[in-house]
């Protein structure tokens, strides 16, 4: 009795990070108990601050998970490695391994993003194709990010273009570009890129006030002309085809998006639409958060190259604010002053919060003047623009 006590106490989480008894201690336990916290602190602001909660939970859980001493939920080392015995993994994986699978495989960013294209109305950009050079302005940030991270010496060129993505505001993204150039930084990153979302409202105001100026501000864009339902159908189909002929990498992303956006618009399928926008969104995005939590491991997470990343991320997400900022200025310069710049920050692909913020700063010095539908052109163009940033990377020859 008192052996398989002793037994029992030896197999603890407890023993096995502090070495109690006759178990080997956790290497580096002080930087376990560090990732724990932190994993409580992202619950907090999941729950409590409402920061981006469908994602930031199960990441946090993910994380909390992955850092238990002796849950062997996950093995990280799996997957680092070029060519994956897919065979180990499932025999001596944990059930974290076999859900990251789909991340592995490309498999949960491209259905999250059918459901994104499903709920996604893209009548705005249709009726606005001038909305696209905004857009493609916001993703100054991510080449900005990759080559600063590039200089600073602490990271390869898969790596810092997995950084730089952070800056087109799209999780799903970020994380499809990661999970292929650089694995080890997965955690990280998502957790950077989603944090920096949720904080838009904070961290977009200050440029948009600073590269604007009052009488730019209060300009009233002219209403959106009717798009008809042939318009919205024939888009996605011609994006699709325009997109995958000039980066064929980005296809996986931007095939998913139109093709839930299709779902919806096209008026014969509205059950596989709800079904995209509900069930296959939700499920989806349980499974992305906790395997992507998981990647957090104290082994990886805690070094320069996280602290570097976070710095460079906040660098991509104010660089394509205001690359979005100067391009619609330009914009509204070149048509005699119809385009309001406030929409230009709602370039970065955050949909719809992006968008939101353009109106609010833009009502706070004319309430009675409505943005948001325009803002919302630059938005939905900013998630077609990063998904090509991403194909643009992805097709690179490292």
């Amino acid at each position: 009795m008192l052996e398989s006590i002793g037994n029992f106490l030896e197999s603890t989480g407890i023993a096995r990070l502090f070495g109690i008894g006759g178990a080997e201690a956790v290497t580096d336990w002080w930087k376990t108990l560090i990732m724990l916290i932190i994993s409580f602190v992202l619950v907090y602001l999941a729950i409590v601050k409402k920061f981006e909660p469908l994602l930031l939970l199960p990441i946090a859980i993910g994380m909390l998970l992955t850092n238990l001493p002796g849950a062997n939920l996950f093995h990280l080392d799996f997957f680092i490695a070029k060519d994956i015995n897919f065979g180990q993994v499932l025999y001596d994986g944990g059930l974290l391994d076999i859900l990251y699978l789909g991340v592995k495989l490309g498999l949960y960013p491209s259905l999250i993003f059918i459901g994104i294209g499903a709920m996604t109305d893209f009548t705005p950009l249709i009726s606005n194709p001038k909305s696209l050079l905004i857009g493609a302005g916001a993703q100054l940030g991510v080449f900005v990010a990759f080559f600063l991270a590039l200089a600073s010496g602490f990271f390869t060129a898969p790596e810092a273009a997995s950084i730089g993505i952070i800056g087109g505001a799209d999780g799903p993204t970020a994380i499809l570009v990661t999970k292929t150039l650089a694995p080890k930084l997965l955690g990280a990153i998502a957790i950077a890129a989603y944090s920096y979302m949720a904080l838009i409202p904070l961290i977009q105001p200050p440029f948009m006030k600073l590269f604007t100026n009052e009488k730019e501000r209060k300009i009233r864009m002219t209403a959106l002309r009717p798009v008809s339902q042939l318009e919205k159908i024939i888009f996605p189909i011609v994006v699709t085809a325009v997109v995958g002929l000039i980066v064929p990498d980005a296809v996986p992303l931007i095939g998913c998006l139109m093709f839930g956006n299709l779902l919806n618009v096209c008026g014969v399928c509205d059950r596989l639409s709800k079904t995209a926008q509900n069930e296959l969104m939700n499920i989806v995005t349980i499974f992305l958060g906790i395997t992507v939590g998981a990647t957090a491991s104290a082994d990886n997470f805690l070094d320069i190259q996280t602290i570097l990343i976070i710095v460079c991320g906040l660098a991509a997400f104010c660089v394509s604010t205001c690359g979005g900022l100067i391009t619609a200025k330009i914009m509204n310069i070149l048509t005699g002053g119809k385009i309001n710049p406030l929409i230009g920050s709602a370039g970065v692909s955050a949909v719809p919060m992006a968008a939101r913020v353009s109106q609010k700063v833009g009502q706070q010095y004319d309430p009675s003047n409505f943005l948001l539908m325009h803002a919302m052109g630059p938005n939905v163009a900013g998630v077609i623009g990063s998904a090509v940033a991403a194909g643009v990377f992805l097709s690179w020859s490292w």
